[in-house]
Formats: C-alpha cells, sequence, structure tokens
C-alpha cells in the first residue's frame, strides 16, 4: 500500500472510531458525563498539569470530554480539540480557551505544531496505530506526555457483546489492541515512561444507582492480579523524551488571606534525593503563600541533615530541626507543629514533590473556610498507580469500620497531606510516635466538630530514583487500630457531642 493510500485508510479508521464511541456513549453509557469527568480528573492528576500547558483532543466528537477537561483545567489551558466528523461545527464558542479543528486528514492542520499533552480515547486500531502514535510523537513538544483510553479487548464484557452482535448480523469491526501490545509500540517508538494499566471496572451491567457501589469496587479491582485485567478500558501514559525539563515558572498563589501565612511541615528521614527538588518546587509555584518551610530530619543515615543544611543557607524560608534518637514519623511531626508559625500549616511527606500543582486544591478549600483540608487518594477523582493491593485492603477495611464507629462520612482522612488552621493544631492531643499519627490528625479534627475537606489527589508508588519508603504496612498497623478504638471508647463514654473546645487526655509528649 502507498503512503497515500495508507494515510487514507487511516484516517477513515479514525472516523469510524470516533463515530463508534460517540454512538456508544449517547446510547450505552447512562454515567457517560460522570465518566468523562473522572478521566479528566484523572487526567489533571497524572501529568501535573500547570497553568499556560497546552493539550491536544484528538477525537473530540461533539465536545463531551471537552467539556470536562475545560472545566477541571479551569480555563487556564488552551485545548485544541480535534474531530474528524465533517458534520461537526459550531463548538468555537462555548469555551474560550478551546479551539475545535475538523480534521480531513492526519496531522493536517495541526502539521508543525506542538504540545504538552495529548490525550485521546478510543482511537488506536491494529491497523493504524504504528501510523498514528509517530504522528503523535512529532505533535509533542520535547519532555511532552501522552494520555489514551482504549476498550479493552480482555473486557468479559465486551466480549459477550462481540459475539451477540456478530450473530445478530453486527460485528463490532474495531481491531483493539491489547495492553502487552500497546507498551511494546510506544516503546518501539521511542517513548519513554511508558506505562500501560488496566483502568475502570463501572461498566455494563450498569444503572446509574450502581455507580456508587461500582466505583468504589473499581479501586480495589484495578489493583488485583489477574482479575484487573478485566478492565473495561486500557489506560496509557508516555512521554516524549528528555525525562526532565525545567517547569514552566507559574505561581499558583491566588488567594491573598494566605500568603505568607503558611508553615510547611516535612519529615525527613534518608530524604537525600527527595528533599532539594521538593523545596525547590515549593519556593517556585507557592512561594508567596510559604510563611517558613520546616524540614525535620529524623536521625537519617544518609546525606539528608547535609542537603537541609545547603538549603538553610540558601532559603530564609527554611526553618531546620535536627532530632535525636528515638526516631518516629510521628514525633517528627509533631516537632515540626511546635516550632511552626504560621497561621496555617501544612504537612507532607517528602516524596510529594509530582504531585504539588494539586496541592492548590488544598489551599483553595482553606480559602473557603475549611478549617481542615485533607489530600484524599481514594477520591472518585484520584489516580492509584502502582499502589500495593495489601495497603488498598488495610487503608478500605480500617476506614469502613472508622466510618461504622464514628458514625460519620468520610474516604481517606490518614495520609500525611493535611492543610490544618493553627487553632485546630493547638487543640490536637497527638499519642503516636510513628505513622499512626496519621490517623489521630485525621479523625480527631472531625470529633472535634471542626469542618473538615477532603479533596482528591493522586499516588503514585515511590520509583527507583527517589529512594525507598519507611512505611512497613505489618510493623506500623498495629497503631491505627490503637488509634481507632481508643477514639471510638473516649467517643461513646461522653454524652455530648464534640467540639472545638473538647481535647483529649495526653499520653504522649514529645522531648523538646
Amino acid at each position: 500500500m502507498s503512503a497515500k493510500k495508507e494515510k487514507l485508510a487511516g484516517i477513515d479508521v479514525l472516523l469510524r472510531r470516533e463515530q463508534y464511541r460517540d454512538k456508544y456513549w449517547q446510547k450505552r453509557d447512562p454515567i457517560v458525563k460522570d465518566r468523562l469527568l473522572w478521566r479528566a480528573q484523572s487526567f489533571r492528576h497524572l501529568v501535573h498539569l500547570l497553568p499556560g500547558q497546552s493539550i491536544l483532543e484528538l477525537g473530540c466528537g461533539k465536545g463531551q470530554f471537552t467539556e470536562q477537561l475545560y472545566k477541571v483545567c479551569r480555563g487556564e489551558n488552551s485545548i485544541t480539540a480535534a474531530t474528524f466528523q465533517k458534520e461537526i461545527t459550531g463548538l468555537d464558542t462555548q469555551y474560550p480557551s478551546v479551539e475545535f479543528l475538523n480534521l480531513s486528514s492526519f496531522p493536517g492542520f495541526l502539521k508543525g505544531r506542538s504540545f504538552d499533552y495529548i490525550i485521546a480515547m478510543d482511537i488506536l486500531d491494529k491497523s493504524n496505530c504504528s501510523w498514528i502514535l509517530q504522528n503523535m510523537y512529532d505533535l509533542l513538544a520535547p519532555g511532552g506526555q501522552i494520555i489514551l483510553y482504549e476498550s479493552n479487548p480482555w473486557n468479559v464484557m465486551l466480549q459477550a457483546n462481540r459475539f451477540v452482535n456478530k450473530l445478530f448480523g453486527s460485528p463490532d469491526q474495531r481491531q483493539l489492541v491489547n495492553r502487552s501490545k500497546l507498551y511494546e509500540l510506544f516503546s518501539q517508538l521511542g517513548f519513554i515512561k511508558v506505562f500501560a494499566v488496566f483502568n475502570d471496572f463501572v461498566y455494563a451491567p450498569l444503572t446509574p444507582k450502581g455507580v456508587w457501589l461500582l466505583r468504589n469496587l473499581s479501586i480495589l479491582l484495578e489493583n488485583v492480579p489477574f482479575i484487573r485485567t478485566l478492565a473495561g478500558s486500557i489506560l496509557i501514559h508516555a512521554q516524549k523524551p528528555p525525562k526532565n525539563l525545567p517547569l514552566p515558572q507559574v505561581s499558583l498563589c491566588y488567594h491573598e488571606q494566605l500568603k505568607g501565612k503558611v508553615s510547611i511541615v516535612v519529615p525527613c528521614h534518608n530524604e537525600e534525593m527527595n528533599v532539594e527538588p521538593l523545596v525547590t518546587s515549593l519556593v517556585r509555584i507557592y512561594g508567596e503563600y510559604i510563611h517558613e518551610i520546616i524540614l525535620v530530619d529524623d536521625n537519617s543515615l544518609d546525606k539528608t541533615r547535609e542537603v537541609i543544611a545547603m538549603l538553610y543557607e540558601r532559603y530564609d524560608m527554611i526553618k531546620p530541626v535536627f532530632r535525636t534518637p528515638p526516631n518516629g514519623v510521628g514525633r517528627a511531626i509533631v516537632d515540626g507543629y511546635k516550632v511552626a508559625t504560621g497561621q496555617y500549616i501544612l504537612s507532607m511527606d517528602c516524596d510529594f514533590q509530582h504531585l504539588l500543582p494539586e496541592i492548590r486544591d488544598l489551599f483553595d478549600a482553606a480559602a473557603k473556610g475549611y478549617d481542615v483540608v485533607v489530600g484524599s487518594r481514594f477520591s472518585r477523582h484520584s489516580v492509584l498507580l502502582n499502589y500495593p493491593f495489601q495497603k488498598i485492603i488495610a487503608n478500605r477495611a480500617f476506614h469502613l469500620l472508622a466510618r461504622i464507629l464514628f458514625f460519620r462520612g468520610f474516604r481517606d482522612l490518614t495520609n500525611n497531606l493535611k492543610l490544618m488552621r493553627r487553632e485546630v493544631i493547638e487543640k490536637l492531643e497527638l499519642t503516636q510516635p510513628g505513622f499512626a499519627i496519621n490517623a489521630e490528625t485525621g479523625f480527631l479534627p472531625l470529633l472535634m466538630g471542626f469542618k473538615v475537606k477532603e479533596v482528591p489527589i493522586s499516588w503514585i508508588n515511590r520509583t527507583p530514583d527517589m529512594g525507598i519508603s519507611s512505611f512497613k504496612l505489618l510493623k506500623v498497623g498495629g497503631g491505627y487500630w490503637e488509634v481507632l478504638f481508643r477514639l471510638w471508647l473516649q467517643l461513646i463514654s461522653f454524652k455530648k457531642n464534640y467540639y472545638p473546645n473538647v481535647t483529649f487526655r495526653k499520653s504522649y509528649a514529645p522531648k523538646s
């Protein structure tokens, strides 16, 4: 086949795939709006989107996903939405920062342009995937990333529907590509940081009322070996070299009431690889908010102490705390709280530098009046990648029992990404020397009557260049259960509800 004929055939396949997908969304997906919102949020969290970065959406159809993407981007990013259907027109006036294109060829009008991100859904076919991926590669700026959602050919409901449709004379003409082949194709074309994961168990037989259950189950099933291969979609991420580029000089400080008022407490144990990137990014993105950054070295055995000392010389806002034994992340956090002087205190782990753009959601919630804002890993709009399955089971079981015992609704209060008013910190009586302090800082404000808000974040397991986490489930799990049942016993022992003027007995007081 000549190159010209190959391109024409490729465009024809793109057109048919886009039409097939739009028809399915319209007639067979009762929660399409919610699903596309989840995917838009997932895209934002996966790439850690910053204002000003450019996005290309391929196969936009009638703009259903474009609308959700525009919402989660807050109108701060230029979006080029391209459809291969000629009859779709007149969408340009709905979204100020969106450019709609009708493509009769590919790359067509896009030739010579470059984008920071490309996102598309259900456009790869065995007959055209190498050709379209090569064109996507060429359209990406250096360091740009691509996110694709493709139907999973191993999905049992898809296979059943295909069998039935074939019997009735309307076979599914799509030639779907499986996960291993997708990974191979991306790698061969020169993409780096490639991962292809099974995603989304919220599929037929589905009713809107069943979404809540299926969405919660999906978080579990996506991480269960073998079972995850039956998911409805495959999520593919890849990046064009180089691996690391300087991020745009963008400030995310929009709330005057927070400027110069945030103390950031970061416990550090053997974090020499993570401390400097974290501090540099914090200063670049949130410098106007920061009153001080308190780096608490918890008796590290590597060069963390030396890196903190270097940062102290470089930045006036750095306040180092060098602990003496005994070790413990709970002790480190409490020691950081004790020296914090800001009106708001943000606690975070040292390996959170990749999700710093998402932290703006915590600041937004605080500006609206919430006393405590928690970064939730298990929101319906969160992204979990490489999350150990045993930790998912333990976390979900723990929170389920906590909701039952405390008669309150929440999803994930035990993450050490919390923004709290100083008044909250001053009321807390913290007892745990280890990781279970995160359960106390999550549950205590809720039980004491403070306004608590959860916002979705991404959670991506540490890569080799980030070091090894010191969290060990079997070692620290007992502390979490101790906190849960101690607080429950205290709760039922009182004849009144908890309010901010109620404090608990102090059973652990770190040394100064």
